[in-house]
């Protein structure tokens, strides 16, 4: 018996084939994008308490909880909020180990002369840097954080949208497998801070240590992921090997890569974790020189010295 192809068949088969072909685009396209770390979202005329206040109800209308905030390197003219929400935490669930360190956003605001620039940290940049080749598994939950993202900016004020942080930014292939330059560390070369005989123990003994206070580490935010054995600290580095001695040498471009800090800690089953230094500050400014890198040369240990105190 001769098939003969209907009028709705073809239109089927044309529908296919057109998924097929949109799906491939939309892959193509993804994958050739060079994605930069930070986004602008608002330039402000008002003062620097009340775009805090309205900013923030406006990401917490949105569901993006402000877990923490301060003044990265103590400097008045700038601020940071670290959020959070569902859709992070359930990514984190969803795969597990060091992505523990994506549970988190973070929010700056920047005062230059009369104006404030808000921006963030780019979602997409920061989830494929951290998800690495599982980003395609928690796509979905980074597509709404940063539907989120932007109609929070759009309440606070007209919604900018650029990104920023690196001139040419870094190809999707090479931010998943992100190191500076040969040899240097990438993601999964965390330094161990300390081991401990269990996870609760990891955290009773950390969670105590900054009750009674750390010398030059405050902590600006703690988030436990349910259920898992995760837990993800930022913390406020000061003193003369603090942020205040490394952010005025490394942030000198415009706009201003506040959103860099605070400088994280993980708690992953028995071990207190940090993302190396070289591989932190190299993500957040992925344009930045080895001229200026020399300049900061300690910068990674002196921060390992920091949160491993926080830890003993």
């Amino acid at each position: 018996m001769k098939f003969v192809e209907t009028k709705e068949h073809n239109m089927k088969k044309l529908n296919y084939f057109l998924l097929i072909g949109i799906t491939f685009l939309s892959f193509t396209c993804l994958n050739a994008q060079n994605l930069k770390p930070y986004i602008m979202g608002v330039k402000s005329g008002e003062n620097m308490d009340h775009l805090k206040t309205s900013l923030k109800t406006n990401l917490q209308s949105e569901g993006l909880e402000v877990i923490g905030e301060y003044a990265p390197a103590g400097n008045t003219n700038r601020w940071v909020m670290v959020i959070s929400s569902d859709e992070l935490i359930q990514a984190v669930k969803s795969v597990g180990g060091l992505t523990g360190f994506a549970a988190t956003l973070r929010v700056g605001l920047t005062k230059k002369d009369s104006n404030i620039i808000v921006s963030y940290t780019n979602p997409v940049y920061w989830g494929n840097a951290y998800y690495r080749s599982d980003y395609g598994g928690v796509e979905q939950q980074y597509n709404g954080i940063t539907a989120k993202l932007e109609s929070a900016m759009k309440k606070t004020g007209q919604f900018i949208g650029k990104d920023f942080g690196s001139e040419d930014g870094v190809k999707l292939d090479d931010l998943r497998k992100y190191h500076y330059m040969f040899g240097m560390p990438r993601f999964d070369d965390p330094v161990e801070l300390n081991e401990f005989s269990s996870y609760s123990e990891a955290v009773s003994k950390i969670d105590a240590n900054i009750r009674a206070g750390v010398e030059n580490v405050k902590l600006v935010y703690e988030l436990e992921v349910p259920g898992k054995n995760i837990k993800l600290y930022g913390f406020a580095l000061s003193g003369e090997d603090g942020e205040a001695s490394f952010l005025p040498t490394i942030d000198i471009g415009s706009p201003k890569h506040t959103a860099f800090l605070p400088y994280e800690m993980l708690v992953l089953d028995d071990k207190a974790l940090m993302l190396h230094g070289r591989y932190r500050i190299a993500l957040s400014f992925p344009d930045l020189s080895m001229g200026t890198f020399t300049k900061i040369m300690s910068t990674p240990g002196n921060i390992k010295d920091l949160l491993e105190s926080v830890t003993e």
